[in-house]
């Protein structure tokens, strides 16, 4: 199979591949003001679901595709024990958060993480986000600009653009992400459970990829449908050029998700200054699969 192939009949923006293969901010209203600690409310009164832990600067993570804020559960452990302040937000339709019957583009989605940033009055931020979340971080800091950010980390993102265009012949056609979507709406849990494979390593527990897969399962099929449509179709290459703080850009070369050649190397190569980590041997999942030296890494980064 041709990656292009791979890429766009696998895609798992963030998740499970096919086993076969400094601008000026936008204004916004005001956000709703939350009912609980760990709400926050977005520009149209959804309410986002918030982890917050830990004491010190602050790192805010946006997550994967399907996945909710659970999956950073070992990154909050290491940085909160590393005295990191570590939030970590569900994005609209994701766990914990609402599920209403709009809002999924990336305009939205990066509104959302503006909701979060503001309600919560942060500053000198270290975005983190991993693949589609990836994405949310670019368009956010292209949209809202950068002025409460420090820094920012793009784990194998989906970045900066996946459709096939007459300016963006390396992308993937449109047909092979229908044929996806077709998957899903006959039987979206037999995707996940058959697509699984490329997404972490061999020597992955089957219970760590079971907390995964059961992530992914639990959004519903309406919403992984509607945040992938929004993903594909976001040309994201200006956005990079507006980034203006240090980025790095974290990446292996076995991603079948998201192959590095088609996202990972486009996108360090399109922000100034920014960094381009290989991770030789890793796959989508390597936030979990390659863990340790992730950790470290991002935390070297973090500190320089």
């Amino acid at each position: 199979m041709q990656r292009r192939q791979i890429i766009a009949a696998g895609f798992g923006l963030a998740t499970l591949a096919p086993a076969t293969g400094g601008s000026a901010a936008t204004s916004s209203a005001p956000c709703p003001a939350p009912r609980s600690a760990n709400e926050v409310r977005a520009k149209d009164a959804t309410r986002l679901f918030h982890r917050d832990w830990g004491e010190g600067p602050v790192i805010v993570f946006a997550a994967s595709w399907a996945m909710s804020s659970e999956m950073w559960a070992y990154q909050v452990a290491h940085f909160s024990d590393a005295g990191f302040r570590c939030i970590a937000y569900d994005r609209r339709g994701h766990g914990r958060s609402d599920v209403p019957a709009s809002g999924y583009d990336m305009d939205t989605f990066a509104d959302d993480l503006a909701a979060v940033i503001d309600t919560l009055d942060l500053h000198d931020v270290i975005l983190v986000g991993h693949s589609a979340g990836g994405a949310e971080v670019v368009r956010y800091l292209g949209r809202h600009g950068t002025a409460r950010v420090r820094k920012a980390v793009l784990i194998a993102p989906v970045t900066p653009y996946l459709l096939q265009t007459p300016d963006n012949p390396a992308g993937a056609p449109q047909a092979y992400f229908d044929a996806t979507l077709a998957q899903w709406a006959q039987d979206f849990p037999k995707w996940a459970y058959d697509n699984t494979a490329p997404f972490v390593t061999p020597g992955t527990s089957p219970g760590m990829v079971a907390w995964l897969r059961d992530q992914l399962i639990a959004t519903p099929v309406t919403v992984a449908t509607a945040t992938m449509r929004a993903v594909i179709a976001k040309d994201l290459r200006a956005d990079l050029a507006r980034i203006d703080r240090p980025v790095l850009v974290m990446h292996g070369t076995k991603d079948a998700s998201a192959p590095i050649d088609l996202t990972g190397r486009p996108t360090a190569a399109g922000i100034r200054g920014a960094e381009l980590k290989v991770y030789e041997g890793a796959p989508h999942g390597l936030f979990v699969t390659h863990m340790a030296q992730v950790n470290r890494d991002l935390e070297a980064f973090i500190r320089a």
